[in-house]
């Protein structure tokens, strides 16, 4: 009977119900309770019927009885919005049963990105199918209705809905849920607590210091304190909301968190100072977002839905400035890692719970407390700017104060940077050089980037950057500055922090200078000491380094063979006798060019001696068109070169070794070296590939070297002294000290074989040393047989002494060991031996003649022959070459012989003819007021034991012609 009443009203309900029916009644299913349950979730229970109207029907789940009843409820909003929800509970216990509905009004789990559900009323009135309207409970986050079950039954409840979603529903034990809202109110406070003295505290560190970084952390803290208030429903209680309008404060915390976020990144990584296209993206930024903020009071969900956007947005970008300024060295970048990324793993947590992948109690509370934590981080770390330092007021200067700092420093230029408006005053009156930009310097600091060379700009950035962190130090930094002509200067800064009450740099005063002569000499230092002056070719140091890098790279790769070539000149000696030494030079820079011509980039040529070239060659591996690349270079070499009306015809002698794996770039040279000796050992003009019997059989420079290295043990080295004598009555007026050796097998070796193998080897320097000492001891005991201090000797100066520091420390010991006066010894120098280092024999020549040394300048008129060079280095003798004695067929050379001799008489210089052959050469240099002549005419080289008996026989008057 039940059964069949129970389908007829079934019927009745499908055929006769009114449009307010609008489901099924059966489709409910009831929760059932117990005593022991504290919370329920009603959701998945809840039937939402939607536009029902103001007036709404439906059937009720079936009671105890089993009897399926109707239901009409009229709503009791004026604007109700149509929507109901329907739900039935079950009390499965033998006793009564109170419990709370709960609706809460915001829920940030699930609220989604675009179009946010920020939060309101939810349930309007719930009415249960038996008994009374329920009560709402006070509550100012939730929806809150109290339900009194009976034993056994079944109740069917109709709320009608305030909002047109219910996020969440659920079921609670009233004394559960106050104990749950009581444990959150605890936790709440804290975090608003802590939150509010952050903003306090940072809002007192803005008042003491001046820095922009500070009021953007301030204004961050309190945006966060806000956004929590709202959130943690704090604000009710200190402004009354009237319903509806908790999502435009929520819409508004939100964009003003996504504002103060935006503001604290640019001013704490000085976005502005040198990015203006950052300074200008930053603005247009918090202008939109400005814009937002009153956009919030129309449409909150559109303005809450941007915001949340810009936050995940500001966390990416902020993560590759952060990443890129750090990388480049700023500080501040380094310090702000660890709280970015917590910022982004809130801004992911957050993305996860507003989405709904992330829903619990606990995520939105948790939430806030980050964002308590965060401003925490941040505030630690603008905190150490804040206690760090101290310094003078921050007071504007006038321009006398200003000149008086600059006076600290050295230059031309005030460079004063003003830090807290961001302007560098740079430039003075009537002063520094007018190519310089100073308009272009005078401004903001990122306006120098564009005038800064392009290497230069991240350097001088980070320094600047560097003196604003640290509030200390001084700054001294070279760069090179575009000027008006479009090249660039390079300049000198020397400046130091300013510092105000506050500790913060408020200025940088310094001064600024152009240093481009500076610069290019010291340029020029460098490319002097690796590079030939003649041919402007790497030196013998420069190929070997070049040598010992292609090794290294040859040695990881297989198809990687280079092949070392060692050139020399044939017969090139006979040329600078010939010819002399200014054709020598016009000769070796004709071949130099040719050779160079002939190879491809990635070969290399270097001068390594006289007239030895070296080649590193990688454009060819196989050992046809290597030994043809060869024949390609003599036939160069052998091209006639034109010179006066005649033509020169040179030939070449190559050397050439493989390069093998594990040997030292030294010895690949030497095994070059060995096949080019082999080459002219066979007569020159051919190409010797080395072979190890060479090791053996042709090492003679090799033995060479080694007897050298044992000659000074075995007293084999010795000095012979030619005479240099007064013209006008013979007398001898001192010596040239003149290297020998005497070796025990070979017999006397000349200066001209072993000498270059001293220069290769090294030893030249200890030659050097062996001459300067014994010249210095024989000397002294002339002076002391002849009573006479003005005797004089000269000693050559090899072109390793020349570059060596301790020369002037060897002059000294050697003057002071053996008590000379400074004037009596004498160091002769070539022209070309001064001219491979122009700036290097400038500074030593100057040391030696401040000691009081004297400087003789051998062989002039065969070199350079520069008057500024011989205005430059501070001589007291020449040499005149023999060359301008034996010019009779050519009149010109008289001609500057005699040009030569009044030349140096106007500049107080003593001159020295050498090659003197008669007593008519004599009798015209005496003419002509040459002082002094050396040659074979008066006297050869003569023994220590010759010269002390010329010494103390009585001298002959000497016939003129």
């Amino acid at each position: 009977m039940r059964a069949a009443l129970r389908l007829l009203l079934f019927l009745f309900c499908l055929v006769g119900g009114t449009a307010g029916f609008a489901a099924p009644a059966f489709a409910l299913e009831p929760v059932g309770i117990a005593r022991d349950d504290v919370a329920i979730d009603l959701k998945p229970a809840v039937e939402i019927h939607r536009g029902g109207g103001s007036s709404f029907q439906v059937s009720t789940v079936p009671g105890a009885d089993g009897i399926v009843r109707r239901m009409e409820i009229e709503a009791n909003s004026p604007n109700s919005s149509g929507d109901w929800a329907v739900f039935a509970i079950a009390n499965n216990t033998d006793v009564q049963i109170d419990r709370l509905v709960v609706a809460p009004n915001f829920r940030l789990a699930g609220s989604g990105i675009l179009w946010p559900d920020l939060g309101s009323q939810r349930i309007a009135s719930i009415t249960p199918s038996e008994g009374f309207a329920l009560e709402r409970q006070p509550s100012s986050e939730a929806d809150v209705f109290l339900v009194t079950l009976n034993p056994g039954s079944v109740v069917t409840f109709v709320a009608e809905m305030a909002s047109h979603d219910l996020p969440e529903i659920r079921l609670w034990e009233p004394n559960a849920y106050k104990d749950t809202v009581n444990a959150y109110t605890l936790y709440r406070g804290i975090v608003l607590g802590i939150a509010g003295l952050l903003a306090v505290f940072l809002t007192i560190l803005f008042v003491v210091k001046g820095s922009a970084m500070f009021p953007a952390t301030a204004a961050l803290a309190w945006a966060v304190l806000a956004y929590i208030c709202i959130d943690f429903d704090f604000w009710q209680k200190l402004i009354p909301i009237m319903p509806g309008e908790e999502r435009i404060w929520r819409a508004g915390t939100e964009v003003a968190l996504a504002f103060t976020l935006v503001v604290f990144l640019a001013a704490y990584l000085h976005l502005n100072r040198w990015h203006g296209v950052f300074s200008a993206f930053t603005l247009l930024w918090l202008a939109g977002l400005g814009a937002l903020g009153v956009a919030a009071t129309v449409d909150p969900p559109v303005a809450a839905g941007i915001a949340r956007m810009s936050l995940g947005a500001t966390g990416v970008v902020g993560l590759c400035l952060i990443v890129y300024l750090a990388a480049v060295g700023f500080d501040r970048a380094v310090m702000l890692i660890p709280t970015w990324l917590l910022i982004l793993v809130w801004t992911f947590g957050a993305w996860m719970t507003v989405t709904g992948r992330l829903d619990n109690d606990v995520i939105q509370p948790a939430l806030g407390g980050g964002l308590v934590l965060i401003v925490l981080l941040i505030g630690f770390t603008v905190m150490q700017h804040a206690f760090a330092g101290s310094g003078f007021s921050g007071a504007a200067i006038t321009d006398v104060e200003r000149r008086a700092l600059a006076l600290a420093g050295t230059g031309d230029a005030i460079f004063d940077w003003d830090v807290t408006r961001d302007r560098i005053f740079a430039g003075t009156q009537g002063e520094g050089s007018s190519t310089l930009p100073f308009a272009d310097m005078t401004g903001p600091a990122r306006d120098w980037l564009p005038i800064l060379h392009a290497d230069d700009r991240d350097r001088f950035k980070l320094t600047l950057d560097t003196i604003l962190e640290h509030r200390r130090g001084r700054i001294a930094q070279n760069f090179r500055v575009k000027g008006r002509e479009g090249h660039y200067h390079w300049m000198q800064l020397r400046a130091r922090p300013v510092l105000g009450s506050d500790g913060e740099v408020v200025r940088c005063v310094g001064t600024i200078k152009d240093v481009t002569d500076e610069k290019k000499a010291e340029e020029r230092l460098l490319h002097d000491a690796l590079h030939d002056q003649l041919t402007g070719l790497p030196n013998r140091e420069l190929f070997i380094d070049r040598l010992e890098a292609i090794g290294t790279f040859a040695s990881g790769r297989q198809d990687v063979r280079p092949s070392l070539f060692v050139i020399d000149i044939d017969r090139f000696r006979q040329v600078n006798d010939d010819f002399g030494i200014a054709t020598g030079d016009t000769i070796l820079l004709t071949l130099g060019r040719r050779l160079r011509r002939v190879l491809k980039p990635q070969d290399s040529l270097a001068r390594l001696a006289g007239d030895q070239f070296g080649l590193i060659l990688l454009s060819e591996t196989e050992a046809g068109t290597v030994v043809a690349f060869a024949e390609k270079l003599l036939q160069a070499m052998k091209a006639p070169i034109g010179l006066s009306e005649r033509e020169i015809i040179l030939t070449g002698s190559i050397g050439i070794a493989g390069w093998a794996e594990g040997a030292t770039p030294e010895e690949a040279l030497k095994e070059a070296e060995l096949a080019m000796y082999e080459a002219k050992r066979l007569g020159g003009d051919r190409i010797e590939p080395f072979r190890p019997a060479l090791r053996t059989g042709g090492s003679s420079r090799l033995e060479l070297e080694s007897d050298l290295r044992r000659a000074f043990s075995r007293n084999e080295l010795t000095l012979a002294f030619q005479p240099i004598v007064h013209l006008a009555d013979g007398r001898v007026a001192g010596f040239e000290a003149l290297l020998r050796w005497d070796h025990p097998k070979r017999g006397a070796i000349s200066p001209a074989e072993f000498v270059p193998v001293a220069e290769s080897s090294g030893l030249i320097v200890e030659l050097g040393q062996f001459a300067l000492n014994e010249a210095a001891l024989r000397l002294s005991d002339w002076h002391r047989l002849t009573r006479n201090e003005k005797l004089t000797v000269s000693v050559n100066v090899s072109s390793r002494q020349l570059i060596r520091q301790d020369l002037v420390n060897d002059v000294r010991t050697a003057l002071e060991r053996y008590a000379l006066p400074p004037h009596c010894l004498k160091l002769e120098i070539t022209e070309s031996l001064v001219m491979d280092n122009p700036e290097r024999s400038a500074q030593l020549l100057a040391r030696l003649r401040e000691m009081g040394v004297g400087l003789s300048l051998d062989d002039f008129g065969t070199g350079y022959s520069s008057l500024a060079y011989l205005t430059r280095f501070p001589f007291d003798t020449l040499k005149v070459d023999q060359a301008f004695l034996r010019g009779e067929a050519q009149p010109q050379r008289t001609i500057i012989l005699q040009s030569i001799v009044q030349m140096a008489r106007e500049l107080h210089l003593s001159v020295i003819a050498e090659g003197v052959e008669s007593p008519a050469d004599v009798a015209r240099l005496v003419e002509l007021g040459c002082e002094y002549g050396q040659s074979y005419m008066f006297s050869p080289p003569l023994t220590v034991e010759e010269v002390r008996r010329k010494l103390t026989e009585r001298p002959a008057r000497r016939r003129t012609a």
